[in-house]
């Protein structure tokens, strides 16, 4: 299938998911009283979405690719604050095991769509 949309991507969607489940997150309190935590996790799951799709919307392979990997580091910063969010008491066990595994899943997506990007000799060709 070949996307026409960065929406269509299903590593996207998921990276929406994750968003929507970060910033209900960061609504609690004790978790919204902490400005620096809170403003952190949100800005980074913002950018995994943000860099998914200016990739997207780049034209070449390479340079999606590119982006991706900046989305996986964006997604890699989530992960590492989630534990602080889990340390803290901000979130339960639960929480953070379903954000920790949606944000697994996008990471294990996107390193496949960069493997077929990678693989595939047409420029600009965006396959799902």
């Amino acid at each position: 299938m070949i996307a026409k949309r960065f929406e269509d991507l299903i590593f996207w969607q998921k990276a929406r998911e994750l968003t929507r489940l970060i910033y209900a997150s960061t609504q609690k309190v004790p978790f919204r009283n902490d400005r620096g935590l809170r403003d952190q996790i949100q800005r980074s799951s913002v950018s995994v979405m943000s860099n998914i799709a200016e990739g997207f919307g780049r034209g070449s392979n390479s340079e999606f690719a590119q982006f991706l990997f900046v989305a996986k580091g964006s997604l890699s910063e989530v992960k590492s604050q989630l534990y602080v969010a889990l340390d803290l008491s901000y979130i339960s066990s639960a929480e953070f095991k379903r954000a920790y595994a949606i944000a697994e899943e996008i990471s294990k997506l996107t390193s496949a769509f960069v493997k077929s990007l990678k693989d595939d000799k047409k420029r600009g060709l965006k396959t799902c």
